[in-house]
């Protein structure tokens, strides 16, 4: 337990102490007694060692004890117990802190039971509240009055009442306030209070001045409420409060020169009293905005010496009310981040340091109008956004243009525009393009975040014009590209699928579009150069499988030449495949992919199907591990099968050479030298065996297949048993029981 806590437990105890020996009297109606050990509670509060997190927990157990005093004495009025002399009684008090603890206590109770005394008690009050100058100690004790007082503030209009002959309405009117006695009654409170929150940013040594404003913002509500009272006095119309209320605030604000509290002040005004007060008095309140330092002019222009994240901070409030007040004008958020650029130019400002104060209000104006907005084509309307963003250095920049990236995509917000286009992806160079500075590790999880986005967000860029959606991709992919080898694979890829999209989307509007065959060659043209980028940064998986992926989408759309285009992106895979990719697991990889790939093109005359479908039953004989090959033959069988040439719509069905790919694929497995790879592979090829023959190979016979089934059946018993042998096992069984399904007659 440290020190605070056990001073705070020691004030803690004294006061349940005494507040037992408190409601002993009250039990016995003593109630000067009960008043003497109310006192000695409130002299807890005299203490000047506790934080102001630890005073206020010690304030509100003093304040539930005084809570029982005041029931208290509210029901010996109720009984008709004349206490009159308790007001002036309770100003015998020896102490200071009680006594005026003490003194609204009572006088919220003689307020409650009689009205007609509110105006003079309220005004009393408040004034003696002012023997305590103590900063910590003044604003609670304030406070107290503040709550205290919160439900007996008179909240009714000075309105003309009919009299009697005696005048005795308007006398009683007079005695118990008016609206207009709240406003004085709590503007007075406000004004003591802001005082002594000031105040305490010039006690101590310097050195403390980090724990002090620490200290400030933890006390700041306390002032605050005082503007929360204002704005729930339901009297308060937009005449009273332009005329009365506001302008009390403002010159507390003003005068206190105090950075601290002007900005908390102003961004209470804002927020406590409703948007139409705010309209009908924003001259006045930009007025205030102007005065807030010496030498202000009315342009905010500010003074050199006014420190820049105060200044900034100052634009942040601005901003915020132009937005609360017109949200519609986006010239006024616009002047205001040009008044900070001329600030900048003026003090000379190239770079604001990224950990510096100044850079987190630049950052906090720069996201207000994404936050308001939620859409980056308004953001993209003020000139003076971009300039702002210039200023910050790569990494919060590169944090401003995430942040307008996730607004992007979590908006679904459509960029539909070329020079919109341009005017983002500048913002967004941070994340597009690498930086000395900061090297790019591929494998931070934050890093493959924030390029995922980027991708989706390319999705985002598409105008409802084909032309001009070819022309948004072509800015998209000159920007893109400059992002070195760990960032385009996220973004070309974007890229590519979208032109893939557009030219079939051609293909769709030809009806429309004369010229559409042409357009779509020029697009395949631009996906072909795109993918080349990416094979020299040696790229090479993702380049095989976008050169398939575009030899499909070149098949699907029927322009003329689409052939010779079709069979180019094969060949550029197939030259990728055997000259760069060495791994065996990505070689696999790129055989399935290519079979698979020419199985669905439908483009292709026999002049050039049939040389790719014997390149991939040689690539499939080729690979380096007997599995691998084993599975790529099989695999290759179905080109041979199921694969289509142009100008006809049956199936290639070649049985021979789907009867060579089976055969070579049993040879293979036979020669693997592990029992339970052969297995393996015997009863994968004996499946492709009876899936052909259900297809209709006709040279695919009942007796083969009960040779090789035979033959997996000799060779199970000699497994040793292994989690591996029993997976085996299970699956020869499953494939046993499938084939008999289709195959009852089979003598198995």
């Amino acid at each position: 337990m440290d020190e605070q806590e056990k001073l705070l437990e020691e004030c803690m105890r004294n006061v349940k102490q005494e507040s037992f020996q408190m409601k002993r009297c009250m039990d016995k109606d003593r109630l000067m007694d009960a008043i003497k050990h109310a006192s000695t509670i409130l002299m807890e509060l005299r203490t000047s060692s506790l934080t102001p997190k630890n005073y206020y927990e010690l304030f509100m157990g003093v304040c539930a004890e005084l809570n029982h005093l005041q029931i208290f004495m509210l029901d010996e009025f109720a009984k008709g117990n004349r206490l009159t002399e308790l007001y002036e009684l309770v100003q015998y008090a020896s102490n200071i802190i009680p006594r005026l603890y003490l003194l609204v206590t009572v006088g919220v109770v003689f307020i409650k039971s009689n009205e007609n005394s509110r105006k003079d008690i309220m005004k009393d009050l408040v004034e003696m509240c002012r023997g305590v100058q103590h900063p910590l100690r003044g604003l609670f004790l304030r406070n107290y009055l503040l709550q205290e007082t919160k439900h007996v503030l008179p909240d009714v209009a000075d309105a003309p009442l009919a009299s009697s002959d005696n005048g005795e309405t308007n006398s009683v009117l007079t005695q118990s306030g008016t609206v207009f006695d709240s406003v004085d009654f709590i503007l007075a409170n406000f004004a003591e209070m802001n005082k002594l929150w000031v105040r305490m940013q010039h006690q101590g040594h310097s050195r403390d001045k980090v724990r002090r404003e620490r200290e400030r913002q933890e006390l700041r509500l306390l002032v605050g409420t005082n503007l929360v009272r204002l704005s729930q006095l339901e009297s308060i119309d937009i005449e009273k409060y332009s005329k009365h209320v506001l302008p009390g605030v403002l010159e507390q604000t003003v005068s206190c020169r105090d950075a601290i509290a002007q900005e908390y002040l102003m961004e209470c005004v804002i927020q406590v009293f409703p948007d139409e007060f705010h309209l009908e008095t924003l001259s006045t309140l930009l007025k205030a905005c102007s005065e807030l330092q010496p030498g202000l002019p009315p342009s905010l222009t500010l003074s050199p010496s006014f420190p820049l994240e105060d200044i900034v901070a100052l634009e942040v409030a601005l901003v915020n009310l132009a937005l609360k007040c017109y949200p519609d004008r986006t010239d006024l958020v616009d002047q205001v981040l040009q008044n900070v650029d001329v600030i900048f130019q003026k003090q000379h400002v190239d770079e604001v340091p990224g950990d510096s104060a100044v850079c987190k209000e630049l950052a906090k104006l720069l996201k207000i109008p994404l936050d308001h907005y939620q859409d980056i084509l308004t953001v993209l309307q003020l000139p003076n956004y971009g300039k702002i963003l210039a200023y910050l250095n790569f990494k919060p920049r590169k944090e401003i243009s995430l942040y307008v990236a996730h607004n992007i995509v979590d908006h679904c917000t459509i960029i539909s525009q070329q020079e919109q286009v341009e005017a983002l992806l500048v913002m967004l160079t941070p994340l597009i393009e690498d930086h000395a500075s900061f090297p790019v590790d591929p494998t931070d999880e934050e890093f493959v975040e924030e390029q995922t986005v980027v991708g989706k967000l390319i999705h985002f860029l598409k105008a409802e014009e084909l032309d001009q959606q070819y022309l948004i991709l072509g800015i998209a992919r000159k920007f893109f590209g400059n992002g070195g080898i760990h960032r385009v694979c996220y973004t070309l890829p974007t890229i590519l699928f979208a032109a893939y999209d557009l030219a079939y989307s051609y293909y769709l509007s030809e009806a429309e579009d004369p010229k559409w065959s042409k357009k779509c060659q020029k697009i395949f043209q631009f996906c072909h150069q795109t993918i080349s980028v990416l094979a020299k940064l040696e790229l090479f998986e993702v380049s095989v499988r976008l050169f398939l992926q575009g030899a499909l989408a070149v098949s699907r759309t029927p322009f003329e030449n689409n052939e010779q285009v079709a069979y180019e992106y094969m060949t550029q895979a197939f030259s990728i495949y055997e000259e760069e990719i060495s791994d065996s697991k990505l070689q696999m990889m790129c055989v399935l992919l290519v079979i698979g790939t020419l199985e669905k093109i439908e483009c292709f005359t026999e002049e050039n199907h049939e040389p790719l479908r014997t390149q991939c039953a040689l690539a499939a004989a080729k690979l380096l591990k007997k599995p691998d090959q084993c599975r790529a033959l099989v695999a290759a069988a179905n080109v041979f099968w199921s694969g289509k040439v142009r100008g006809g719509d049956a199936e290639l069905r070649d049985t021979k050479r789907v009867m060579d790919c089976l055969k070579k694929a049993l040879r293979v497995a036979s020669q693997c030298m592990d029992n339970l790879v052969k297995i393996q592979l015997y009863v994968e090829v004996v499946d492709a065996y009876s899936l052909f023959q259900l297809r209709g190979v006709d040279q695919v016979t009942d007796e083969t297949i009960v040779q090789m089934l035979q033959k997996i059946q000799e060779e199970l018993p000699t497994l040793d048993v292994s989690d591996e042998s029993v997976h085996i096992n299970k699956y020869f069984q499953n494939s046993l029981d499938q084939l008999k399904k289709t195959k009852p007659e089979l003598p198995f």
